[in-house]
């Protein structure tokens, strides 16, 4: 602890331990909060992402670094896997070797990573610290990671979604289409029995609903696969 005299009697005290900073009598906490996602659930070989964000009392330099770290379930060692400042740092080193990958706004407040090509023995504790001098005092929270296998219930959920999506709307469509064809096919055979000709409106009329009737297939067909190309892009 330093002290030091003031004109009037008056001074200040400043404890660096303790991220508290007393002056004329007024005590200023210097602080830093981290939140971060305590639970976070992935799949095998699918990209995963380790959200973090950060709020600080003051503006955001080039002194501003960020760790994270990793502990698997069944140790009490933690290892370093990324490293910011200024510049990014993956680790060189380990499973988690060319996998890391910074997805951070360090102006924005998020300090976030992913993780490519998971794999079960990924699973574990991941925690992320981020200092800004002088504000350097803070929670550090945890994400704990499960990596699971997709199952059969997740397939049998995505298979049920297709066709709702797709193949259920489609066959209204056509059964709706092929009811009209069949009442149109039965008309015109009534009148070819009886000798019926058909005048020049009439003619025109069925040319124009045959136009209307191919426009409604192309716009359903259209309809089916962007309803199909949107469920893709899901995955």
């Amino acid at each position: 602890m330093q002290q030091s005299g003031a004109a009037g009697g008056r001074g200040y005290a400043l404890f660096p331990l303790l991220g508290v900073l007393f002056f004329q009598g007024v005590s200023i906490v210097l602080s830093l909060e981290i939140h971060a996602d305590a639970h976070v659930r992935g799949y095998v070989g699918e990209k995963i992402k380790l959200k973090c964000t950060f709020k600080s009392t003051s503006d955001v330099t080039d002194k501003l670094t960020i760790d994270w770290t990793y502990r698997p379930p069944s140790s009490s060692r933690t290892v370093s896997i990324f490293h910011y400042q200024s510049f990014q740092y993956p680790t060189t080193a380990g499973t988690f070797r060319d996998r890391i990958s910074w997805v951070g706004n360090v102006y924005k407040g998020d300090a976030s990573i992913s993780i490519s090509n998971p794999t079960i023995k990924d699973n574990g504790t991941f925690s992320c610290a981020v200092k800004n001098p002088p504000d350097v005092h803070h929670n550090i929270p945890m994400t704990e990671l499960t990596v699971t296998e997709r199952g059969f219930g997740t397939m049998l959920s995505s298979v049920a979604l297709l066709s709702i999506l797709v193949f259920v709307p489609s066959a209204v469509v056509v059964a709706l289409l092929l009811v009209r064809m069949g009442r149109k096919a039965a008309g015109l055979k009534k009148r070819s029995r009886s000798g019926y000709k058909k005048s020049s409106i009439e003619v025109s009329d069925d040319t124009d609903q045959e136009e209307e009737d191919a426009c409604m297939v192309r716009l359903c067909v259209r309809c089916a696969e962007c309803l199909d190309s949107d469920y893709e892009e899901t995955y």
